[in-house]
């Protein structure tokens, strides 16, 4: 998200998640990608892919129930994925917004692959996800690919339902942490991650979710090219009596 509440993609970014964390304003250069590969608005990459140039700001805090965090994420929202799927079309191409459920049903959790795929595997040898080594350094052991996929049902304001896969790279963590707590039992792991995702987060969590589209889909023009790709979750604020 730009200050001036555009959304940006930036692609690929070999982060290191024990030095930046969520939410925090940071700067550096961005260049356009050639519209020929990817013609999404928003998408962007690096200007210098070491990231040397990039500077951390600051963090947003949650304070006053995510004040700064909501004035920086919530500036334009959609309600009715209708109306966001027709924006996503030419000549807009919007690919990634906030949008705000009417209602959020449940998560949905089904089995997949076990094993990444044989391209997939190649990328990740050559990307460490966790200490931002990049493609030419030497060979990585890639992080055991998590054998679900989670889900969520939810409806708009015209009441139309829709489901998506979470991309977002946090249920995936979560899943992991869970999964090593319960010493490697798949059940009592997917379990923890609905008592937060279907239990916590839709009791007590007021949910926007940031959506996206995959390239291979905007590009073929599917019925919905978006997916989760993360989730926005302050505290639901209790209405107070005026009596």
């Amino acid at each position: 998200m730009l200050p001036d509440g555009r959304w940006i993609r930036i692609y690929p970014v070999p982060l290191t998640f024990l030095e930046y964390r969520k939410y925090q304003w940071v700067e550096l250069d961005l260049i356009e990608h050639d519209h020929r590969q990817d013609f999404r608005p928003e998408s962007r990459r690096p200007k210098h892919p070491d990231l040397s140039d990039l500077k951390v700001i600051r963090r947003l805090d949650t304070a006053q129930n995510w004040h700064e965090r909501k004035a920086a994420c919530l500036k334009s929202v959609y309600s009715n994925m209708t109306r966001l799927i027709e924006d996503s079309k030419a000549p807009k191409n919007v690919s990634l917004a906030a949008f705000k459920p009417t209602s959020v049903k449940r998560l949905i959790v089904e089995d997949d692959e076990r094993e990444w795929k044989e391209q997939w595997l190649e990328q990740l040898k050559q990307v460490d996800m966790f200490t931002g080594g990049a493609q030419g350094s030497e060979t990585r052991t890639p992080i055991d690919k998590i054998p679900f996929k989670f889900k969520y049902q939810f409806e708009d304001d015209d009441g139309r339902s829709s489901t998506m896969t979470i991309e977002d790279w946090e249920i995936g963590a979560l899943y992991r942490n869970c999964l090593a707590a319960a010493e490697g039992d798949e059940d009592i792991a997917v379990e923890k991650v609905r008592q937060k995702y279907e239990g916590e987060f839709l009791a007590a969590k007021d949910l926007t979710l940031f959506l996206g589209t995959t390239l291979t889909h905007h590009r073929k023009r599917h019925s919905n090219p978006f997916t989760i790709i993360g989730l926005f979750y302050p505290p639901k604020e209790i209405q107070r009596s005026l009596l």
